[in-house]
């Protein structure tokens, strides 16, 4: 018996929908007893006492929306092997899909929901009888009698389904008396150092430190960095480039991460992309971030020079100490103003600056007068909306803050694009100036 990927969702699932969870732990112990449960998976685990276990941590769950941290630390279970026995619940038509969980990139994650249901396999078997309401789907529907044969054999499955399992310890790395067995010293001063158990034998002069025997200076000693792998020295080093590359702020991490794959494999470090990539003009317009990096990167390893991881930092220690890193270092990719790429920006940048530099004409007049523009408006008058698309959009286009700043005012640039982002501007059309 195994429900396909298909039919374990709400809509399309065969088996009756419970929130009694001791009829619903019967169901799960017939269905351990009676072996039917066959797993897509050549190699696994199969339907044992660790389903039944997770089984009735489910069952105490009302909506069942468990996250998946929340059920190892419940269990004591390895994140593999949750997932591996919520596989086989719902391949035996225990559990059915609400909404699947989703993990967006910055956004929250969120945990699957699922319905606890009983098979058909398990109604036949017991011969259950079971009606539906007018107008209900047939998922609903409601046992109303058994067959006298399986009463007896019922009965046995509501014996199980009362007890619980032996649930393993969840891990933990050390022990609290272990740790203060290990931090106690025997004191003379003030107290005996003998028991009724017997004497008590004191350590050597040469072990009292605790350099040698001591357990929590062992464990600490022990505990290594996690090594990072080659694809993830490719992520680590494509993450640090679109910090600190200006015209890689828009670009994304993965793809990057795929083009820098030679040198991050060759040993190179970012200050040494860095530096190569200093050797040529910084463009003055970026179309697609990847495509220019990767033109810039081909056959870079086996460039002289730049084989060797001597010959490199000597190269690196050069470009640092050079005038044009140090300026680069201190101004922001800019580039000549330009209009905001987006339609949509475009129109909310002129409404915002429209509200701010004009008053809306009265009712006699109808119209309206620059020389009598009111001052720019507060943060609150704007949509929250508005403002932090604004910003967000400052962030990687410092021609609006200039627009603003030329247009609308210093005090009106910093209450729109804050104190921080307005400085960082200011600053690095000074510093082009000298």
């Amino acid at each position: 018996m195994r429900v396909a990927p298909a039919r374990q969702w709400m809509a399309t699932t065969a088996g009756r929908v419970t929130t009694d969870r001791y009829a619903w732990m019967q169901a799960v112990h017939w269905m351990h007893g009676a072996g039917l449960h066959e797993s897509a998976r050549r190699h696994g685990p199969r339907f044992n006492r660790t389903t039944i276990q997770l089984a009735e941590v489910l069952g105490d769950f009302t909506p069942c929306r468990p996250g998946l941290r929340r059920l190892i630390q419940l269990t004591g279970l390895s994140r593999r092997s949750v997932q591996y026995h919520l596989e086989i619940l719902r391949e035996s038509g225990l559990i059915a899909y609400v909404a699947r969980g989703t993990r967006l990139r910055g956004g929250v994650a969120r945990a699957s929901e699922f319905l606890r249901t009983i098979p058909v396999a398990f109604d036949r078997a017991l011969g259950i009888r079971t009606v539906i309401d007018d107008g209900k789907p047939a998922r609903e529907r409601r046992p109303v009698g058994i067959a006298e044969e399986h009463r007896e054999e019922i009965a046995k499955l509501g014996k199980r389904a009362r007890r619980r399992a032996r649930r393993r310890r969840p891990r933990s790395r050390t022990s609290t008396s272990r740790s203060a067995r290990g931090l106690c010293t025997p004191m003379q001063d003030g107290c005996s150092s003998s028991s009724g158990a017997g004497p008590t034998a004191l350590p050597p002069e040469d072990k009292l430190g605790g350099e040698d025997g001591h357990p929590a200076r062992k464990q600490i000693t022990s505990r290594r960095a996690r090594r990072v792998n080659a694809v993830g020295r490719r992520f680590r080093m494509a993450a640090e480039l679109i910090r600190s590359v200006p015209w890689l702020a828009r670009a994304s991490v993965p793809r990057i991460a795929w083009v820098i794959r030679r040198v991050a494999d060759a040993g190179w470090t970012t200050d040494e992309v860095r530096a190569f990539l200093d050797t040529t003009d910084a463009p003055r317009r970026v179309v697609r971030p990847s495509g220019l990096l990767a033109y810039r990167l081909k056959n870079a390893e086996g460039m002289p020079g730049w084989t060797d991881p001597a010959s490199r930092a000597r190269t690196v220690e050069a470009w640092r100490d050079s005038p044009r890193a140090a300026a680069a270092r201190h101004a922001e990719w800019d580039g000549p103003w330009r209009p905001p790429a987006s339609a949509h920006v475009r129109r909310q940048v002129h409404a915002a600056l429209t509200a701010a530099l004009h008053r809306p004409a009265s009712d006699a007049g109808g119209s309206c007068d620059v020389d009598d523009a009111a001052p720019p408006p507060a943060l609150e008058d704007l949509p929250p909306e508005t403002v932090l698309t604004l910003r967000a959009e400052a962030a990687r286009d410092a021609s609006l803050v200039r627009f603003a700043l030329d247009h609308a005012g210093e005090a009106y640039a910093r209450r729109l694009y804050t104190h921080c982002r307005v400085d960082q501007v200011l600053r690095s059309a000074r510093q082009m100036a000298r």
